[in-house]
């Protein structure tokens, strides 16, 4: 299964334990909570129920020889870990397995970990910002933020260590700043982002600039449309190239292109809706090009759908030390494992199959390793 290939990618990891006083190894610790997070462990105890439970073929794969820890043993061991080691060799397992092709959509976004809230010292909740391909479902790195406000000093940290060359990067207008447009173009990437009131002189001048759009009759224009559970929703996208702006937006690195995406949305027994979202590109991007980006950006929110409803990470009250970030990096190694695995099951009937028995846990751990041993 090339378990020694893990083991030689994440050797970065430091065992800062004493050595004389080390009954289980740090490898067999953090690859066993590995395996228990992938058959859906939700915490300390689940992950020791998971590993006494299938302890012959951890035996068998010459790990827990001594004995399966105590759960309290595990949270102590996960928790030393120092995260920036562990994020970095989740990096560079990313980085040489997924090579970005020419505009390929990466999505960055942050989701907060609403149970991580320390009920001992008041520290706020923790915030991870995340890297997503949209195009393959990965996660292709995260990195902790404080709290919310934080996001956009976080941001360019996590854009600095990635390979963007070639990809087309998108994020909600929060991070709408000069700063962070300009880290993704020197990063190789473009940017793809939106627009709101957080950048007023800009976005007022996107929506004057298409006025005549949005009083144009739909007539021979073009609708995307989607119909899900009774919801209707059409769509029309706009683009013009960032010229036309009446102002001096000189700073925004390589500004070419801005776009409305104009929204219908009708349900049964509801009035219609109709909505604008507007955005800006260092790429020249065609009105379908940017109706796809804008689509695709969305499949982060979904990526977060099931880290809460598959993997209860909202749920999940671990706080103490570096062991939520650390829980957090698993999780995301966990979903791009279980999702290379081809059995055409959802996340959740992945991992209950994983808990019932080792050969399909097998199979999600050749799938996600044989890509670490490729390279």
């Amino acid at each position: 299964m090339h378990i020694e290939t893990f083991k030689a990618h994440f050797q970065p990891v430091e065992d800062t334990r004493q050595s004389a006083k080390v009954t289980y190894p740090l490898f067999d610790v953090l690859f066993g909570t590995l395996c228990a997070v992938i058959a859906g462990a939700k915490g300390w105890f689940d992950i020791r129920e998971y590993l006494l439970g299938q302890h012959e073929w951890f035996v068998e794969q010459g790990m827990f020889e001594g004995g399966v820890p105590a759960d309290d043993t595990i949270a102590r061991i996960i928790s030393s870990i120092k995260p920036e080691l562990f994020r970095e060799c989740f990096l560079q397992w990313m980085q040489s397995v997924h090579q970005l092709t020419d505009g390929e959509l990466v999505a960055i976004d942050g989701k907060t970990l609403r149970g991580s809230y320390s009920r001992e010292d008041r520290n706020a909740t923790i915030h991870m910002v995340s890297a997503y391909s949209s195009a393959n479902k990965l996660v292709l790195g995260q990195l902790k933020t404080d709290s919310k406000s934080n996001e956009i000093t976080a941001i360019p940290e996590l854009l600095r260590m990635l390979d963007l060359r070639g990809a087309l990067v998108s994020i909600d207008a929060i991070a709408c700043q000069t700063k962070i447009a300009k880290t993704i173009v020197a990063q190789g990437g473009d940017y793809f982002l939106a627009v709101k009131g957080n950048q007023s002189k800009l976005s007022k001048a996107v929506q004057n600039a298409f006025s005549a759009q949005r009083t144009a009759d739909l007539a021979g224009n073009k609708l995307e449309t989607e119909i899900h559970h009774g919801r209707v929703e059409s769509r029309r996208c706009s683009v013009l190239d960032a010229t036309v702006l009446d102002g001096d937006f000189s700073r925004w690195a390589g500004l070419s292109t801005i776009a409305m995406v104009e929204s219908y949305r009708t349900e049964k027994g509801k009035s219609v809706q109709l909505g604008y979202r507007y955005y800006i590109s260092s790429k020249k991007m065609t009105a379908e090009q940017v109706a796809k980006a804008a689509r695709e950006h969305w499949a982060i929110e979904s990526m977060h759908w099931v880290l809460d409803v598959s993997m209860q990470e909202d749920a999940c009250q671990i706080y103490k030390d570096n062991a939520a970030e650390n829980l957090a990096c698993l999780r995301h190694m966990s979903l791009n494992m279980l999702r290379a695995e081809p059995t055409k099951l959802s996340i959740a009937g992945k991992q209950r199959r994983c808990w019932m028995k080792t050969e399909h846990l097998e199979k999600v751990l050749i799938a996600g390793i044989s890509s670490m041993a490729k390279n």
